[in-house]
């Protein structure tokens, strides 16, 4: 055996330059789409809650976010949120969360993950059953639910922020598509809906159409972000943006599912899961239009075929809307541990984007 591969065999750990930023993450799907979860390593974010923790990484520390999402060390469609503290002393912790485009409001399989990694790293008190967290995210406090058995979690399920619909049968002109009708709704996230029977694409919700749907999926959020005045949070001025398009079909699926969700959010990535805030407000369009009752349970496949199951919990008037608190379940999966290091001498530490 040669001496250097003796060497190779015995010293497998590299040891960074003291300049060298380090940032710890355990990384997980839900339903296959990731998140990253940092825990250590990232510079301390100033703030009374999670809205000031939120600006205050975009204004000072966004060139992370990228060095994290963005190539080499992610790809364009990387997701991920950062731990903070709860804003009172009835939460847990509190959470924000990143992506290519910036900071999404509300995040349903990032909440289902965490919950998950939670009881996977007893951060909480595990006990067999049911376990209650208390996540405040951007757009307000998250209680989710983690079943254990036998020591595992076998599945989270979430009540959203109250989840309304803005506007139902709405049209707008989209160039190279045309007339295009959609249902606007907020779920913790404003969202336009988009009705596969009500419009007449060439393309479907299949892996074969994945650009197709990026595609179209930006044309449509540009087109309603430019011309729907009624995007706005009835609290919160920073929650008041169109963050993606839906498009649905709600036929029964050959797989037994009720119906078919793909979301395009961000700026053009392709939600792998069913997408928790976008079914929340799924709920509220479905209870608006008296297609769920409480006590039935809708289960909604994504474009992996990942699950979610929706319901509605309650109703509650939330400013001018009448809203639902939606539930929606799902599983998470850990699937590993990194240490990333920046260089500053890096020409690309802050990470670049090829589509």
């Amino acid at each position: 055996m040669s001496s250097t591969y003796k060497n190779i065999l015995s010293n497998t750990d590299f040891t960074a330059k003291e300049d060298w930023l380090q940032i710890k993450t355990i990384d997980m799907h839900t339903g296959g789409e990731p998140l990253r979860v940092i825990v250590d390593g990232f510079p301390k974010l100033k703030g009374n809650n999670v809205l000031d923790y939120r600006r205050y990484c975009k204004d000072n520390f966004d060139h992370l976010r990228t060095a994290l999402m963005f190539e080499p060390r992610g790809h364009p469609d990387m997701y991920g949120c950062i731990l903070l503290p709860p804003n009172d002393d009835e939460g847990d912790f509190g959470i924000i969360f990143l992506h290519n485009e910036g900071y999404s409001t509300m995040c349903g399989h990032a909440i289902i993950a965490i919950s998950t990694l939670a009881v996977e790293m007893n951060w909480i008190s595990v006990k067999e059953g049911e376990n209650i967290l208390k996540i405040d995210a951007p757009c307000g406090r998250i209680t989710s639910f983690a079943n254990v058995e036998g020591g595992k979690v076998t599945g989270v399920r979430f009540h959203c922020v109250p989840s309304f619909v803005v506007g139902l049968d709405r049209a707008v002109e989209v160039d190279g598509v045309g007339t295009v009708t959609y249902d606007l709704a907020y779920g913790g996230a404003f969202y336009a809906y988009i009705d596969m029977a009500k419009n007449n694409f060439d393309f479907d919700l299949s892996t074969d159409s994945y650009r197709a749907l990026i595609a179209n999926g930006m044309k449509i959020k540009h087109a309603v972000m430019n011309t729907d005045k009624e995007i706005t949070h009835p609290l919160e001025e920073d929650l008041s943006f169109l963050y993606g398009t839906i498009f649905i079909d709600n036929k029964k699926q050959a797989s037994g599912n009720d119906s078919k969700n793909v979301c395009i959010f961000a700026e053009g990535e392709v939600d792998r899961c069913p997408t928790g805030s976008g079914v929340s407000g799924r709920m509220a369009i479905h209870k608006k239009r008296d297609e769920i009752k409480y006590g039935e349970t809708m289960t909604i496949e994504s474009i992996t075929g990942a699950v979610f199951k929706g319901s509605v919990v309650s109703e509650e008037r939330y400013g001018a809307y009448n809203a639902v608190i939606p539930e929606v379940e799902g599983t998470a999966h850990i699937t590993g541990i990194q240490t990333f290091l920046i260089d500053p001498n890096d020409p690309m530490k802050d990470g670049f984007i090829l589509r």
